[in-house]
């Protein structure tokens, strides 16, 4: 239940406490009819009392009534009310001119967009005839798991002017390479460049659509757009003007190859989240005028014949072309004036030669990998996991949904923006509170500046009572995409403070050099840390002092073997066995400590008081009180606490029917004794002091195969655990029951480099586990990255194969940090 917090005094407060005069009142009166006095006059004035006081009482009684139902809707609004203090973005959109046009679009293969709220969109979408999908034609837009793609994901990208990417589809290779060109008053121009290549000898020559398109947002009630057909400039050019951009040109010319017939479509979109949708209702089936064979064109200008005005909010450009072709989309911003020429050709192969030089020359700078004696191979895998990381950078617009506890229903949050990574462009191509603070831990060495922004983004979501929503599903591209059971978001629930994991490795910086901007951003962003901070200190609570306990988990449900835990993040990692207010969660615990000592940190560097977040530090990260609440001596580790039993198992009680948890034996109050990731959080927090003996028991338990130690990293449950790769539903895999995950590993890494350089008795046993742990995990992650083409959610821990979704480059692109050894 969330804990709200009083607000300030208010008039019914008074009448509360007056109402004791007029009940005195009653009593003297009372009194007085018992008295020997039986005056008329006493008694008349007596009766007058009775009425005074009646009336005073039913007033008192309708503000009391007013005053509640006013507290309600006061309590009601809360949710959705923005915390009252000045925002971390300072500058937006185009204030930050070089970061406004980008490939904002994470969830289509390529796409670009600005950094407004309304902004138009474009982006390409490909299909070669004949191939077939689920009884449909294979037209790729989205990035879908089920395309099936051989592999996909940037090369090179800068975040800021230029990014490349290849795409192996089934039979062609499509790469796709963008490059901005600064001008003018609305971002500049920019030009992709797309190449269609054989995937074999055999593909040579077949046929093969790319279409690239430009849709206007709906509520963009000025933009047009118009297609210039017959244009010289090209197979394909347009005209038109968004609020976000004022007027621009957009040509599709055809650089090299053959192009066997262009096409277009001119239409009204069924909706962002539908182009897809609308580009299949304007496709058909046209005999070309050479042969029998059958063509897919797109049929011009399509309209409902009830549509009036006729006016296009979408348009496309179809080049069908022989393996291997080439086009350039050229983007011209009509307030670029003095343009020294078209941004294409040679002009355009220069520019990507010197930014992607720059790359190189930035990333050896930032991760001195060949000093270290890795392979130019396995260098430019660090180079794409980093450019997967910074192309999947989103910008979003929306709402969110969320309840609170007094809201019968859900409510929409206010709108706003957020420029956030993305876990998985394939599967979570959105933002997770979570996921951004590993995120940010590679994007900052990057580029600092974007990770502050993008934290800032984070921070300014908060509401009035210091919440975020955990999973950010902001504009109808991905709403479309969330089943209807994730969408809402709660209120009670938290989610890791992850994004002072970033701030706080920044913090050697700012200790060493701290810029007027540096202390800006701190300054302004102080307000939102301390009321989050206060927050989780005030929902998130324990039941005993310096006890921690992740709300949102369901006693109530039966067909869970194990109910989850989605608010930690850890989803099914066992907790447990029947949630109750007497729960002590150990990450949390955990996630505090880190929180409390960098909330001191940066109090001291803004001059303010930091004695209550030192004193708080100091108490949660007092070893001999960790250990009282959440040391096991039966198994000899750190344990959550709770009502528990392991005599549980799912069942099928009917035929035809889900199967349901049955409980063999009652559960008790206890330590859940059960090996994993959530045992290690002393140590991967840094929290164990280098002279426990407790972390000598840590650190050889790291080590043991019959718990997490594999060849290919830690995996995330032990082997010995009664709920080791067990199913938590019948439909429900394992998650955190073992697969191999890279968060955890990384901060496992990076703890036992901390561990290995501090003074105590078990550095050289921390030195020697990190330098086979670290060599485990690169080794690995490079070798299923040859095998697969791509980074994976997580990896098995008996054969090191990754598994889950994919392309997975969220955290899992930790491992160029892991190589680097930048912690």
């Amino acid at each position: 239940m969330t804990r709200q917090r009083r607000p300030p005094a208010s008039s019914h407060d008074h009448d509360i406490s007056g109402n004791n005069k007029p009940r005195r009142k009653v009593q003297q009166y009372y009194n007085h009819l018992d008295s020997d006095d039986d005056s008329i006059n006493g008694r008349q004035r007596s009766g007058s009392w009775i009425s005074t006081v009646m009336c005073v009482t039913l007033a008192s009684s309708v503000i009391l009534g007013v005053a509640y139902f006013l507290y309600l809707g006061y309590l009601e609004t809360r949710i959705n009310t923005p915390l009252s203090s000045p925002k971390v973005v300072s500058k937006e959109g185009l204030q930050v001119p070089d970061r406004y046009w980008g490939t904002y679009r994470p969830g289509v293969y390529f796409g670009t967009r600005v950094r407004h709220p309304t902004s138009p969109v474009t982006g390409l979408m490909w299909f070669m005839p004949g191939h077939f999908q689920n009884n449909m034609l294979a037209l790729r837009h989205w990035c879908e798991q089920g395309d099936d793609l051989s592999s996909y994901g940037w090369q090179r990208h800068d975040g800021r002017h230029f990014g490349t990417q290849l795409i192996r589809d089934k039979y062609v290779t499509i790469s796709t390479e963008f490059v901005k060109r600064a001008g003018g008053k609305h971002g500049g121009d920019w030009t992709a460049r797309i190449t269609a290549s054989p995937r074999s000898a055999s593909s040579k020559g077949a046929t093969t659509s790319l279409m690239y398109y430009v849709a206007l947002d709906p509520t963009d009630t000025s933009g047009s757009l118009q297609p210039l057909v017959g244009s010289s400039q090209g197979p394909g050019s347009l005209m038109g003007s968004a609020e976000a951009v004022g007027g621009f040109r957009l040509h599709v010319l055809n650089t090299s190859g053959v192009i066997r017939h262009s096409h277009y479509l001119s239409t009204k979109h069924l909706g962002l989240h539908m182009l897809k949708e609308t580009v299949f209702k304007g496709l058909r089936p046209f005999k070309s005028a050479n042969s029998n064979q059958r063509d897919i064109r797109l049929v011009g200008e399509f309209f409902h014949a009830d549509d009036m005005d006729r006016e296009a909010n979408f348009i496309v450009f179809q080049l069908t072309g022989e393996l291997p072709f080439q086009i350039e989309v050229v983007y011209e911003s009509d307030s670029f004036i003095q343009r020294p020429n078209m941004f294409m050709g040679e002009t355009f192969t220069k520019e990507l030669q010197k930014y992607s030089d720059n790359f190189d020359f930035e990333f050896d700078q930032k991760f001195p990998l060949q000093e270290k004696g890795f392979s130019a191979e396995k260098i430019d895998f660090a180079k794409a996991a980093l450019s997967n990381m910074i192309g999947g950078i989103g910008y979003f617009y929306g709402a969110s949904k969320v309840q609170a506890e007094p809201n019968k229903e859900p409510v929409p949050y206010w709108k706003a923006p957020l420029y956030s990574a993305v876990p998985s462009r394939s599967f979570f191509p959105r933002g997770f509170l979570w996921d951004e603070g590993f995120h940010n831990l590679l994007i900052s060495k990057w580029d600092r500046e974007i990770s502050l922004d993008i934290l800032g983004h984070w921070m300014d979501l908060m509401n009035w009572d210091g919440w975020i929503p955990r999973e950010q599903i902001l504009g109808i591209e991905a709403r479309a995409r969330v089943p209807d059971e994730f969408v809402v978001q709660r209120s009670a629930n938290a989610n890791p403070p992850t994004l002072l994991l970033t701030l706080h490795s920044m913090m050697t910086i700012f200790k060493e050099e701290m810029s007027e901007d540096d202390y800006h951003y701190l300054k302004v962003m102080w307000p939102r840390l301390r009321s989050w901070y206060n927050w989780f200190n005030t929902t998130q609570t324990g039941p005993v002092p310096g006890s921690y306990r992740w709300r949102g988990r369901d006693p109530s449900n039966k067909r869970e073997l194990n109910p989850k835990t989605l608010t930690s993040g850890l989803d099914d990692y066992p907790r447990a066995s029947h949630p109750s207010m007497d729960e002590r969660h150990l990450d949390l615990r955990c996630w505090m400590t880190l929180a409390s000592g960098l909330m001191s940190d940066i109090a001291r560097m803004l001059e303010k008081d930091p004695s209550k977040f030192e004193d708080t530090f100091k108490y949660l990260s007092n070893n001999d009180a960790l250990d009282a609440l959440h040391w096991s001596y039966t198994e000899g580790g750190y344990m959550d606490y709770g009502l528990h039993t392991f005599d549980v198992e799912l069942k099928k009680l009917k035929p035809n029917t889900d199967m349901v948890r049955v409980v063999h034996s009652k559960p008790k109050l206890r330590y859940v004794d059960s090996l994993g990731y959530v045992s290690f959080f002393p140590l991967f927090l840094q929290i164990l002091d280098p002279e426990s003996t407790k972390l000598g028991k840590v650190l050889e338990d790291i080590r043991r195969r019959d718990l997490l130690w594999t060849d290919y990293g830690l995996r995330s449950l032990a082997k010995n655990s009664p709920l080791y790769m067990k199913r938590n539903t019948e439909h429900d895999p394992p998650y955190w029951r073992g697969p191999i995950w890279l968060n955890m590993n990384y901060l496992c890494v990076r703890a036992l480099h901390y561990y290995a350089t501090a003074h105590g008795p078990y550095a050289s046993l921390a030195a020697e586990i990190y330098k086979e742990l670290r060599l485990n995990l690169i080794n690995n992650l490079f070798k299923e990255y040859k095998r697969t083409g791509y980074l994976w959610e997580q990896y098995n821990d008996q054969t090191g194969k990754g598994q889950g979704c994919r392309p997975f480059t969220g955290w899992s692109a930790l491992i160029v940090l892991t190589m680097a050894e930048s912690y």
